[in-house]
């Protein structure tokens, strides 16, 4: 019936409002026609809180918005590895944009954490598209389930703040679809994503708002995406050309502009009047789905929101290190240090910019704890204050136990602009090594939404990172730091030692806005764990206040083919004294790949809760994707038959076990044999792999088995070698006759 409704609206538009129909109508709403009763639809910044400015817009966080509830970021909730927490999130969320009569929260941001320094990352996820995908769709689910449409962002490749407005993310397509799409995929398929917002930037030279590939290529045809593609503020460049490329929805709007161009480009032939049509439809989809989901009288309790706020940051936080310090007796002496105890950073700067009420700091949360306090720096600088230095180091050594609160002050992240370094201002470290100096037991709290450098991390006890957590942060740590919540956040992206370690170092943010993805798939743990480099914390690192023991893992078959199911279990117990999370964390490795693939790769998390002595099985299952790559040649996810392993851990550098699973893929890339072939590209096909069982049988079986040595007439150097060798070899070295070697040849190729 919606269709048909759509249809028959349709035809009563005129042309002129067709054309109006795709532009806004001023900054956050879309256009009305009341003569055909269509209403006009509110969209608001989003996703850790509701940012609707009822003046005068802006997309920047500039003009203030109505007073509300700031949740955790986005770069604090993938920290906690628990669908659970964005589902929670998503239904405040929803019931809050229901009292506001907001019909789409723009959010959640799935863009990868290609590096440390992007400005923006405290609104995104992680550097791993399956954590990204999986989480943003509890979220886009239970948000929509109350009526409100999600809007993800920014489609796509959109990693950095320099030049994001006019640049270009250039890349090959294994690391577009492998890294940098899936998370939108796993939005749209399974979230069911209501909107697509597409980026400022362009991908290999084309604008994503012009991007016939992106937005119906890969969008519409492959996903089978329904809802519909908006700008990013101020991205559309040519309307006509966007709305032929996929496009549906340029914003801000309020100017005839857009219109005019549309108009103009039908009535000279540059635009057909069906795409026009295809977008217009899509809008009034949207408006429609808003008049019938609205709940008039709907109210929001925002008391019981900030109650949410500091439950969701307690189980976001991540203990980064413990050395028995930690949880802290309510009888010690705690002296708390450090600007941000008293005015904590729980949230960025930008379009994501919370205006909210009251935010709870530590040093309020612990009014009833025996503490002192010391400012110890200023916020807003980066210079060293003696005298506020001397009075923390006077409070430290009269405690029993000093926490330091530190971190990245607001004008080091933000919307717009790049960060240029990893250090924490350098009046933080000063204040932390004098302390750390005269007080054994220091404890730092770190604020901010990515990696910092920790010089002085061997210097204390105890580091609690909370990234964000939105306004109930000081209730968060302090709970946390006095045992009354058991830290259970994992790190949804690594922390490197150094800035030059990060693969995108030589290439961020690239030259005259052109950005060379040169580390290509391997971004975060891809790259370091293969590098077998040393990291400062790997992904999906986190401590607790108690102790787990994994065992029993148990795969359903040994074998299988890629188009079956395979389930996974193992058994997880508490062996410590307090009641505890964890998250377990599945990762699939390829041993015999014949591409580079990285080491392991995440494809599986659960979060349990256990009391001490608890023992629970967690259970996986694993699909086709879980074992692909994206193979150019054939458009679309490969399996490689061979050997694979199932690792079951706590990080992607704490396998706790593994088992070898043979995986039969469906699919065979074509591949045309030649004299010049070598013997090891027969393992690319059924056919050559059968072959090559029963050549490596006839030339090496004679031979004497030497496992540990390659030496003259070994059985592993003749494989070896064999392998290298081009197929014409095989007659060359009177293997087989010429005769048989062109009819081996024509049977591979047939």
């Amino acid at each position: 019936m919606m269709k048909k409704h759509i249809s028959e609206l349709l035809t009563q538009l005129t042309l002129e409002e067709k054309a109006s129909l795709c532009s806004g109508a001023d900054f956050w709403h879309t256009k009305a026609v009341e003569r055909l009763g269509i209403p006009s639809v509110m969209m608001c910044d989003g996703p850790h809180g509701l940012r609707k400015q009822e003046g005068e817009g802006d997309h920047m966080g500039i003009n203030k918005s109505i007073e509300t509830v700031c949740y955790p970021t986005a770069s604090a909730l993938a920290a906690s590895f628990d669908c659970e927490v964005l589902e929670r999130l998503g239904e405040a969320l929803g019931d809050e944009c229901q009292a506001e009569d907001v019909g789409m929260l723009l959010g959640p941001g799935l863009n990868m954490k290609r590096s440390p320094l992007c400005g923006r990352n405290f609104e995104y996820f992680s550097e791993d598209p399956y954590l990204a995908g999986k989480l943003a769709t509890s979220y886009i689910k239970s948000l929509q389930g109350k009526g409100i449409g999600a809007c993800v962002k920014h489609f796509a490749a959109n990693n950095q703040e320099t030049h994001r407005m006019s640049g270009s993310s250039n890349m090959d397509d294994r690391t577009l679809y492998e890294i940098y799409l899936p998370a939108f995929e796993e939005a749209v398929k399974e979230g069911k994503a209501r909107s697509v917002m597409c980026a400022y930037n362009g991908i290999n030279g084309t604008f994503c708002s012009e991007n016939k590939e992106l937005l119906t290529g890969i969008l519409r045809n492959k996903w089978g995406f329904e809802g519909f593609v908006v700008t990013d503020w101020g991205a559309g460049k040519d309307p006509a050309k966007g709305i032929a490329a996929g496009l549906d929805l340029i914003m801000p709007g309020g100017y005839d502009v857009q219109s005019k161009q549309i108009l103009a480009a039908i009535e000279i032939g540059e635009l057909d009047e069906a795409d026009l049509d295809a977008a217009v439809g899509n809008m009034l989809q949207f408006a429609l789905d808003y008049k019938e989901n609205r709940k008039q009288g709907s109210v929001i309790e925002r008391e019981k929101c900030a109650e949410l706020s500091a439950q969701l940051a307690a189980q976001c936080a991540v203990l980064l290190k413990n050395d028995e310090v930690l949880p802290l007796s309510e009888s010690a002496k705690a002296a708390f240090i450090g600007d941000f105890a008293k005015a904590p950073r729980y949230q960025g700067s930008g379009s994501s910019y919370i205006n909210t009420s009251h935010v709870i700091s530590a040093l309020e949360a612990a009014e009833d704890k025996n503490i002192t306090y010391a400012q110890g720096y200023h916020a807003k600088s980066t210079l060293s204050d003696e005298e506020l230095v001397k009075e923390a180091v006077t409070a430290a050594k009269a405690a029993d136990v000093a926490v330091v609160f530190a971190g990245l002050p607001n004008d080091f992240e933000t919307e717009g602009i790049d960060r240029d370094t990893l250090d924490l201002p350098a009046n933080q470290n000063i204040l932390i090594e004098a302390v750390a100096a005269v007080q054994p037991n220091t404890i730092v709290v770190l604020h901010g939404g990515a990696p910092m450098a920790l010089p002085w991390i061997d210097k204390v006890k105890g580091v609690l990172c909370m990234y964000l957590g939105g306004q109930g942060v000081g209730e968060a740590t302090v709970k946390l730091l006095y045992g009354e919540e058991n830290p259970s956040g994992k790190l949804a992206e690594t922390w490197p030692i150094k800035l030059s370690d990060n693969p995108s170092y030589l290439n961020f943010p690239g030259e005259d806005g052109i950005v060379e993805y040169r580390e290509g798939i391997y971004i975060g743990y891809r790259y370091y764990d293969k590098k077998e480099m040393e990291v400062l914390f790997p992904f999906g690192y986190g401590l607790s206040y108690t102790k787990f023991q994994y065992s029993d893992l148990k795969l359903n078959k040994d074998s299988m083919a890629d188009n079956e199911l395979l389930t996974v279990s193992c058994k997880v117990k508490n062996t410590g004294e307090h009641t505890g999370k964890e998250v377990v964390q599945l990762y699939v490795r390829d041993e015999e790949s014949s591409v580079g693939r990285p080491i392991r790769e995440l494809k599986g998390f659960t979060k349990v809760a256990l009391a001490p002595g608890e023992e629970k099985e967690v259970t996986f299952q694993l699909d086709k994707r879980s074992f692909a790559y994206y193979e150019p040649k054939i458009h679309d996810w490969f399996v490689e038959s061979g050997m694979f392993r199932i690792e079951i851990g706590a990080s992607s550098r704490d396998i706790r076990l593994a088992s070898p699973i043979e995986v039969q893929g469906s699919i065979e890339i074509p591949f045309h044999y030649t004299v010049l072939s070598p013997v090891g590209t027969l393992k690319k096909t059924a056919k050559g792999r059968a072959l090559m069982e029963k050549l490596l049988q006839s030339t090496t079986g004679s031979q004497p088995e030497q496992t540990d040595s390659l030496g003259e007439g070994s059985a592993k150097m003749m494989e070896v070698m064999m392998l290298e060798m081009p197929l014409g070899s095989l007659a060359g070295f009177g293997a087989i006759s010429m005769e048989q070697l062109e009819e081996m040849i024509t049977m591979l190729n047939s």
